[in-house]
This record gives C-alpha cells, structure tokens and sequence, in this order.
C-alpha cells in the first residue's frame, strides 16, 4: 500500500450537469453557449469541512484510466481538507481486493472508498465488518444504479439508460450507408458494464437499420492482446457488414487503430459508452482517430463529489442526492474549447470550497 504522495498520473477533468432539488441546488443556465451551459447547478449547501480523517481507496484495476483518474481528483480533493489518503491498487484480483479491503478495515480509517467494484454478495462480510467498525463506505461504479444502497452510504455514477441512449444516438448521428452493422464489446465481470450492454441492446434493437452483429466478452485488463485478434475475427465474419464498434470503456479502442490500419479498414467508427479517458480525448480532438465519440463519466468532479458525500457523512449528514449526466465528448466539442480543460467553466472546485470552508457555495 502506497500513499497519494507516491502516486501521479495524467488527468483530464471532465464537466457535467446535476440532476438538482431547486432548494439546494444552484439554478442551471438556460443558454445555448457552451460556457454558459456549464454554469454550476449541483449543491451549494452544506457541512464545513470535518477535520483529521483518514480515508482509503481501493481501485479494482489501476489499468483502467477512469480508476486512476478519478483517485487523482479524490486526492487534489482530499489535500484541500487535510485528510490522510491511502491506495491500493486491486489488480483486477476479486482476492487481492478482498485482502486490502480487510487490511483497509484492521487500520481503522473513517472511511474506505471502493472504485470499480463490483460488489457482489462474496464482499458482505467484509462490508458487514466495516459497518460494524462505523467505517463509511462509498462506492464508484460498485453497480449499476446511483445513490445509497443497503452496503454503501452512496454510489456514484451517471445513469446507465442515460449513457446507452446518447450512445446509440451518436451511432445513428454518424450512419454512413443505409445499414449499421454493430459489434458490442462488454467485461461481463461487472453489473454497471452488463446493465449497460443490456440496454445498448435494447436501444439497437429499436433502430430498424441496425444489426447487432455480436457481442464480444473481453476484460478490460487484458485488451491489449485480445483486441488485435478480435478484429481480425471480426473482419474475416462481418466484413463491410461491420461499420460500428461499440464498447462499455474507451480502454478497448486503445488497441485497435493499428490492428484496423493493417486490414485496411478504416471505415469503421467505434464510440464508447464508458469513462473518457485522457488517451481517448486525445485521439478524438486529432480527428483522425476512428473513435469518434466518448459518452464519459465526469469524472475528475465525481471524485471531488465523494470528498463532499464523506464529509456529510462525517458530520451525520445524508447524501446530497445528485446524480452527473454524462458528457457527449466529440472531435468538435474539443475544438470548441480551443484546448481548454472541460471543468473550467463549471468552477466546481471554487464550490466546493465555499461549502467546506463557508458553509454555503457561492
């Protein structure tokens, strides 16, 4: 286990919209600009910072971009309230998880963060002694659905129907030729990513021009070798028929472009329902990648949102209730903002800090 000292990647924060109570909530902007959109509309009420916690993360697989990038934003978070943070990294290994989360547990923090997980019944004990501990858990994609649950004191993420439905909008928005031929890439370890593959293929179906050509099952952490084949297999089965691939995380499209350049298909346009990690914005800001698309999580505010559900936590407060929406993250958005980071129209930081060190946002 190392601590957020030791620990540095490449971050790109992403903005989002709230799905506010007027009442807490600041009131969203009702202009068409791109700035003005991202005016902020999540919580500006709130407990002042709660001092001296000590807080653990534990991260499924650190390969996935999403993981990484949110730990970074929990813990620019977390220096800003003088809270202790600690890392470990799972592995992709359901038992090295369960080994960290009981040694996390035995070093009595005030709370562990699980991120990625999916927390099946195999983790109930270990939930159950970290209840019993008074150790607060929150989870990042743990499942499928956003808020409390009976183990966590909140999950975070955007709503899947959400994600699936501006997804295969994109795909229609992008159609080339009378018919779209998909191939839908899942990790079916997960609940979040099988829930999300259940309703692509429910909106696909709905399309009468599309045909899901198949769904192929490959774990996130092993899309380096597995990909390249998978496209060739793929091409040799489906040849102009495929015209879209579909996956539940940009990580599976990181592979492929080599792999697609060598069968000279170019053709194919991938969009990915999942995260939006920093490798992934790069190539679709060139325009030249064949990842046209990222419906992402926002994540660099989501991991300052779990910085603020602990502190209510901390002060015996109950969730704050909002959920993100996803961001459609496309080739001319990016240009739009000629460069700029995405979050810096929406000053969540600048809010935040109001409610922690003022008890109220701006």
């Amino acid at each position: 286990m190392f601590s957020r000292a030791g620990f540095a990647t490449i971050v790109l924060f992403f903005s989002l919209s709230f799905i506010a109570n007027a009442n807490c909530f600041a009131t969203p902007s009702t202009s068409d600009s791109w700035g003005d959109r991202l005016l902020w509309d999540g919580p500006i009420f709130g407990p002042q910072k709660q001092a001296n916690k000590k807080v653990f993360f534990i991260g499924h697989d650190f390969k996935n971009g999403g993981i990484t990038t949110l730990y970074r934003s929990l813990y620019l978070a977390t220096t800003e309230l003088d809270w202790s943070l600690n890392v470990e990294d799972g592995k992709g290994d359901d038992e090295k998880i369960k080994t960290s989360m009981l040694a996390a547990i035995r070093a009595q923090p005030d709370a562990i963060v699980l991120a990625g997980i999916d927390l099946n019944e195999s983790f109930d004990d270990l939930c159950d002694l970290a209840q019993k501990s008074k150790i607060i858990l929150i989870g990042w994609h743990t499942s499928s659905k956003p808020g409390p649950t009976k183990r966590l004191f909140v999950n975070i993420t955007t709503k899947a129907e959400q994600v699936a439905k501006d997804a295969i909008d994109l795909i229609k928005k992008s159609r080339r030729s009378k018919s779209i031929g998909i191939i839908l890439i899942n990790d079916n370890r997960f609940e979040i990513a099988n829930t999300k593959s259940s309703l692509l293929k429910a909106s696909i179906a709905k399309c009468n021009y599309c045909t899901l050509l198949t769904t192929e099952n490959i774990e996130i952490g092993k899309v380096n070798a597995e990909i390249p084949l998978a496209a060739e297999r793929w091409n040799k089965l489906y040849s102009k028929k495929w015209t879209h691939t579909l996956a539940i995380n940009d990580a599976y499209f990181d592979a492929i472009n080599v792999q697609m350049s060598i069968l000279n298909r170019k053709d194919v346009q991938n969009i990915s329902a999942g995260d939006g990690s920093y490798i992934a914005l790069s190539r679709i800001k060139s325009g030249r990648s064949q990842q046209i698309a990222s419906v992402a999580e926002p994540i660099g505010v989501q991991g300052w949102q779990i910085a603020d559900e602990l502190n209510r936590a901390f002060a015996g407060q109950p969730p704050s209730g909002y959920i993100a929406k996803p961001i459609i993250v496309t080739t001319s958005l990016l240009h739009e903002i000629q460069g700029q980071e995405i979050d810096q129209f929406l000053k969540y930081k600048i809010h935040y800090r109001a409610i922690w060190f003022q008890g109220s946002g701006l």
